[in-house]
């Protein structure tokens, strides 16, 4: 973990075949842009490799679709689900690191 703040949260994962710098952030501020009324300010992107895919349209939804494939029976399974349980219980339970080397480029944005 890197920042740990009331509307802000980045770390540093490395995974088995990934290493992901990671920010999520409900503060306005860190908009990549200036908020306009009425104009969407939930940006969501992805870099892989250097390139960036944005999918913020069709994910307002989402969580409804999840939910309504669980009650389905159509979900997964606890087995499969567990590791990702488990690692949102780490991340949220992680002290904050010193160094920010491997920090997300938002976070000198502070």
């Amino acid at each position: 973990m890197h920042v740990r703040a009331p509307h802000r949260v980045g770390g540093f994962l490395e995974l088995e075949r990934a290493s992901v710098r990671w920010f999520l952030s409900t503060d306005s501020r860190d908009l990549p842009f200036p908020p306009e009324p009425g104009v969407r300010t939930t940006p969501r992107s992805i870099t892989v490799d250097g390139s960036e895919v944005e999918f913020s349209d069709g994910f307002t939804d989402l969580h409804t679709r999840v939910y309504e494939k669980l009650l389905a029976g159509r979900g997964p399974a606890i087995v499969e689900a567990r590791p990702s349980l488990e690692l949102a219980h780490r991340i949220r339970h992680a002290p904050i690191a010193s160094s920010q080397a491997a920090g997300h480029p938002m976070l000198s944005r502070a």
